[in-house]
Formats: structure tokens, sequence, C-alpha cells
């Protein structure tokens, strides 16, 4: 449900009219406030299952938008943490959020890293990428973890067919990919496009290896993937 201090939906509409990142630097003053901030139920469930696997130095939230991911870091990387988004709104609101992190501009299919990073984390993001920019998306992840670094990745599982929420996915993406036959720039923003196993593929692809944890959040796995020493 939208909070009364959320985005009306004509500014919904205006964003889903405007290009990814335009519409993320006009939304951003109100998206803690609505449904599409990651859940802190999810948030916690990653930080407490991650804190088994390090301990880690330096932390990178990728597509880190207003810094919700931001928290995870915060307690697990004693050595700074590091947000990247290619949103200077979005930035704006983490760098309040979480005034202790480096925040940097990038588009995140060419990370401007190179073995910086003990632990790398992203929350609702993926939706953003076709699944044809998953390989530089993950080479670049790969690129500023050093040996034996993790890559934090949770994704909800498909609804079944009987769920109210597979109708509605599938009908978002549907919008979605009618408005980007016909509108320019497209807004990149699908639902059904990250099945587990085919970006547990893409992370293997990328050279990680993956394990596939079970989280008390409802129909979530969080992928673990780890950057060989």
């Amino acid at each position: 449900m939208f909070s009364p201090r959320g985005p009306s939906l004509r500014e919904l509409c205006v964003q889903a009219l405007s290009s990814v990142e335009r519409g993320y630097d006009l939304l951003a003053p109100k998206f803690d406030h609505t449904p599409f901030r990651t859940p802190s139920s999810l948030l916690d469930a990653t930080a407490t299952y991650v804190s088994g696997l390090g301990p880690f130095g330096k932390g990178l939230d990728v597509c880190c938008g207003t810094g919700a991911g931001l928290s995870v870091l915060r307690d697990l990387c004693p050595d700074g943490i590091t947000g990247v988004d290619f949103s200077a709104g979005m930035l704006a609101q983490a760098g309040q959020a979480c005034p202790e992190a480096t925040l940097v501009r990038a588009d995140a299919r060419d990370l401007p890293f190179d073995g910086e990073f003990d632990l790398a984390v992203s929350f609702g993001a993926l939706g953003h990428f076709l699944p044809s920019e998953r390989p530089a998306l993950f080479a670049g992840v790969h690129r500023a973890l050093r040996p034996g670094g993790v890559f934090a990745l949770p994704l909800g599982e498909a609804p079944p067919v009987t769920s109210p929420w597979h109708w509605a996915t599938l009908g978002f993406d549907t919008a979605m990919r009618l408005r980007n036959a016909v509108i320019r720039p497209p807004f990149v923003m699908y639902y059904r496009t990250t099945p587990v196993a085919a970006v547990q593929r893409d992370l293997t692809a990328a050279g990680f290896t993956v394990t596939v944890a079970v989280l008390p959040e409802p129909r979530c796995r969080l992928l673990i993937a780890r950057k060989l020493p």
C-alpha cells in the first residue's frame, strides 16, 4: 500500500514515461514511501545470513538507490562502504540516509572498480537490466571484488499461477513491454526476467561459484556468488 507521503498516481505516470535515470531522479524524494523500497525484513534476513560468511573489510552496494542496502553493509564492513547508482536524485537521498558512505554515480554495466571490495550486495535492481545486459553487470561486480570476495543477491521466487501476484507481475511486465514498444527512451523494469536458475548461470559464466540459500522472507532465494581466491 502506498504511504500518504508517497508519490501520487500522476507522479508515478510521469516517472514511467521518463527514462529510468530521469524517472528515479523524479521519484527519489518519495521513493522510501512506496512499496518499491526493499522491505526491512529482507534486508535484515540478508544481513543475518551474510554475517556468517565474513569477516569483510570494504563493501559495495550495486544500484544503491536511496541507501537501504547500505545499512546492511554498514554493520558488516568496518573498512568502509560504497554505493553506486546512476541516478543523481537517488544518490542524494542515499547521502542523507548513510552519510558515512562513499557514493559514486556510474552505470552498473560499467563499474569503475578493480579489486577493491570484499562484499557486494544488490537489492531490487536486477529487473532494470535486460538478460543480455547481465553478463556486463556481473563481470563488473566480479572485477570489483577481491579474490575470495562475495556478491550477495536476493531474488524473489516467481509466484505460482494460482497467486494474484502471478497475474499482477504478468500484467505489469506486459504493460511495460507495450510502453517500451511505442515510447522512447525505454523504461526497463521487468519482474519476470530474473528467474533464479538463469541468474545463477550468468553468475557462473562471469567466474563466480554460486550457492543458493533460502531466506525467511517469503518466496525469496539468496544467491551467494563467490570470486575464486
